[in-house]
């Protein structure tokens, strides 16, 4: 990768937006971003509860000895073919596979009464991060052959996972994850600025000087390079973020002091604008380390995959399973 800064879009290149339309611009900006919703954070909740209370519940026989366990009452119901944990594998193993459709929702593009691309990478996101847990009660928390390598896989995945949704909310989006154009940031970006400057009674000039000395014009070099910039640019708002509110909450000569509900309004359309402004100084960089990941995430979940499913068939072959 060169080190060469980015190709960036100022709001100077970007039409005026009428100071009659800054309510309908706040919105639609506001509207076009992606959420994750109370429904998935639920959804995630649930999934990592259920193993963690029960690991909880019987901690005492998942971490006894094997000798131990034998003679546990618990056993015959505990063990990877007792209903217990059998049917935690059965539930790993449903979610695990629902997470292969994914990418087959991708291939389909906007397909409305499918939900989003968005939607589905969220859920696939949280049962990633879930199954290493479900499938920990089914094996007992012991891992060993077969399965250890699948679980050893899909370790490996989740964490690649986290990296993967790290970087894709590193890339601006519209609400049903399409990737944004750098026509649609920047107009995004002149409507965010539009909405502060409304707010607190300046200058969109004024708010646009405030905004731009917070973000670090510099390009990057190498993968490790732009995992750097993308750590140092979320501590760097986040700093900027609280530095503005002071700055913007203070009394001006002449100006009525704003009120705490306008000022937080203004600071959470700066953070939406400085996140916007740091992720077009590194676009470039971003999606091509994306791509890398793509290339590396694959494989792994292939082996994870290829795994567990022979994993089930000698179960199911040798008759360890209550299903008859």
């Amino acid at each position: 990768m060169s080190g060469r800064p980015e190709r960036t879009i100022s709001h100077g290149d970007l039409p005026a937006t009428p100071q009659s339309s800054v309510r309908t611009v706040r919105r639609a900006a506001a509207s076009d971003k992606p959420s994750g919703g109370l429904g998935g954070r639920l959804f995630l909740a649930a999934l990592l509860a259920t193993p963690l209370a029960a690991t909880a519940l019987w901690v005492s026989y998942y971490f006894s000895s094997a000798a131990e366990r034998v003679r546990s009452p618990l056993h015959a119901l505990l063990r990877p073919s007792g209903l217990v944990g059998q049917s935690f594998g059965i539930l790993g193993l449903g979610l695990f596979l629902f997470m292969w459709l994914y990418p087959f929702r991708k291939k389909l593009g906007l397909v409305r009464w499918l939900g989003t691309v968005g939607a589905w990478l969220r859920v696939h996101t949280y049962i990633g991060l879930a199954l290493p847990l479900l499938i920990a009660v089914h094996a007992g928390w012991r891992f060993r052959g077969l399965i250890g390598l699948g679980y050893l896989a899909m370790v490996i995945v989740a964490a690649s996972g986290i990296v993967g949704r790290y970087l894709y909310t590193r890339i601006p989006r519209s609400k049903n994850g399409a990737e944004l154009s750098r026509e649609e940031i920047g107009n995004r970006r002149r409507a965010l600025v539009t909405g502060i400057a409304a707010d607190l009674g300046l200058l969109p000039e004024e708010v646009e000087a405030s905004l731009e000395r917070v973000v670090n014009p510099a390009g990057v070099a190498g993968v490790g390079g732009t995992f750097l910039r993308l750590f140092s640019d979320d501590l760097v708002r986040w700093r900027a973020v609280s530095s503005l509110k002071r700055a913007w909450g203070a009394p001006r000569d002449g100006a009525r002091p704003v009120e705490p509900r306008i000022l937080n309004a203004a600071v959470k359309l700066a953070r939406d604008e400085i996140r916007l402004a740091q992720q077009i100084r590194i676009l470039d960089a971003t999606q091509r380390v994306f791509r890398y990941w793509h290339v590396a995430h694959r494989p792994v979940s292939i082996t994870a995959l290829v795994a567990i499913v022979v994993h089930v068939a000698v179960a199911i072959v040798m008759g360890q399973t209550w299903l008859r």
